[in-house]
């Protein structure tokens, strides 16, 4: 019998580095094979001496092959660092909004790169809208949510909100018509508009001394305010979702019929995780939300709420970027400069479910963080257990036949594909996670700053950070944007 008494600790299983063959990623493996396949030739036509004269050539090989950045093979980097210098030599690091001259689709973002062609659609009779994405076939529909504080929560409270959560994720899932979903979760500046309003309806300025402190405290206070917002993103995916899309009428009214009973379902659901949904965004919700992103500043003017409305001032057309610049590590919107993070590793020994507290709440940091969950197929989630059991057994068949020694990581990767295939057996369901952190600041020296305390606190949080270079607004679409895709 287990002791309830215990708190909650949750733990990550260890991240696969496998590749093909003996730890060799696709590129290594073509790269290495290439060269072998030139050394014979070599030794064939020209003997020895011809293998010698291209020696410079099989260093230069082994480099690529052997020599390691960042966890990356100089190999793998090179599409990476080829693709962003193409962009330079074009002029594609630099992107400006241009004045509409001619008539474009209502409800188009206007955002950069892979992103241009997503509009907002709203259904005739709702205020919700959605994101349809018609190259990907999705529509992607967000949600505001809100909490009570995790950290203030009693261990048993906490341990059933995981749980709870768990449950939720496990149940949007399974559907199999749901193509990504995302939670993110940002801090933004704040104008003190809301406060003062409180203070304005609510408070007694004519009490005597201390009417007066409050009223000097809610006026400073206000402008340095940095309030938390958290978007839940759920992504239909239109293609698997076909046949209940054809019973609700086909085309994007059935689309909408079918997400609208999802989003319901969603609502209930992540109510056992202690989060409450205060209301499916509005297509100008959706663009103030992605301005304020990519333009911060913006944030207190859309904070300056519509008595006829009661929505931000806010237009689709005007949510993308005024101006985007590309550097190598990071990118440079409007008002801020942003870095993103991919969350490379989580804890893999016991730790608490409020491991991620100290990274989130960094005292004058503006970050946002984002979860994205890719749920998996039964059946495909099950071959890729199989695959990764076999890569492992035959890694280590061939190290025991060349006489190397046994890996202990190894072990610890087929313990935990055994601990997945029993959990898959068992029914839960399967899903791909992908965290993704981008620490936004005015200027390039306040960004180094911000990032070195980010850094600093996801040691101590226990999750290992790399920075997506060459990769900056691809991972800023991805990780800023409540639209639950991964463009990287």
């Amino acid at each position: 019998m287990s002791d309830t008494s215990l708190p909650l600790t949750v733990k990550f299983p260890h991240r696969s580095r496998r590749g093909i063959l003996l730890g060799l990623s696709l590129p290594q493996l073509l790269l290495t094979s290439a060269a072998l396949a030139l050394l014979m030739v070599t030794v064939v036509s020209t003997g020895l001496t011809g293998a010698l004269v291209l020696a410079p050539l099989w260093a230069g090989v082994a480099a690529l092959v052997v020599v390691r950045r960042r966890g990356r093979s100089l190999i793998d980097w090179a599409p990476i660092v080829l693709r962003h210098a193409q962009r330079r030599r074009t002029g594609q690091t630099l992107w400006l909004a241009r004045p509409i001259s001619r008539p474009h689709r209502d409800g188009t973002l206007h955002l950069p790169g892979t992103s241009a062609s997503l509009h907002v659609v709203t259904p005739d009779g709702s205020r919700a809208a959605a994101v349809h994405d018609p190259h990907r076939r999705t529509l992607t529909a967000v949600a505001r949510l809100s909490s009570r504080a995790f950290a203030l929560l009693d261990p048993a409270t906490q341990a059933a909100h995981v749980t709870g959560w768990g449950r939720a994720l496990a149940s949007i899932s399974r559907t199999g018509n749901i193509a990504a979903i995302q939670v993110l979760e940002r801090t933004v500046p704040d104008s003190g508009d809301t406060l003062t309003r409180h203070w304005n309806q609510h408070g007694r300025p004519g009490t005597p001394v201390a009417g007066q402190v409050y009223a000097d405290l809610v006026a400073a206070a206000g402008p340095a305010a940095a309030p938390h917002e958290a978007y839940l993103a759920i992504s239909l995916d239109l293609r698997a979702a076909r046949r209940l899309i054809s019973q609700a009428g086909g085309g994007l009214p059935g689309a909408f019929t079918v997400l609208e009973q999802t989003t319901a379902s969603v609502t209930q659901a992540v109510r056992s995780a202690g989060l409450t949904v205060t209301g499916w965004l509005t297509a100008t919700e959706i663009a103030a939300v992605i301005r304020t992103a990519y333009d911060p500043k913006t944030a207190p003017r859309l904070q300056q709420w519509s008595p006829q409305s009661g929505r931000p001032e806010a237009a689709s057309a005007a949510a993308g970027p005024v101006v985007q610049v590309e550097h190598a590590d990071r990118v440079i919107t409007d008002t801020a400069r942003h870095a993103t993070y991919w969350i490379e590793n989580w804890p893999r020994t016991e730790t608490s479910p409020g491991f991620l507290h100290g990274l989130m709440f960094s005292a004058g940091v503006r970050r946002t963080l984002s979860l994205i969950y890719v749920p998996q197929h039964l059946d495909a989630a099950l071959r890729d257990v199989q695959r990764t059991k076999a890569s492992i057994i035959a890694d280590a068949s061939e190290r025991r036949r060349r006489g190397m020694v046994d890996s202990e990581a190894d072990s610890v990767e087929y313990a935990d594909a055994k601990t997945r295939e029993r959990q898959l057996i068992a029914g839960h369901a399967d899903v791909e996670l992908t965290g993704l952190l981008t620490v936004s600041a005015e200027t390039d020296a306040l960004l180094d700053a911000a990032c070195a305390q980010i850094e600093t606190a996801a040691g101590s949080a226990q999750v290992d950070l790399r920075r997506l270079d060459y990769q900056q607004p691809d991972a800023l679409t991805t990780a800023a944007l409540p639209l639950a895709r991964i463009t990287l």
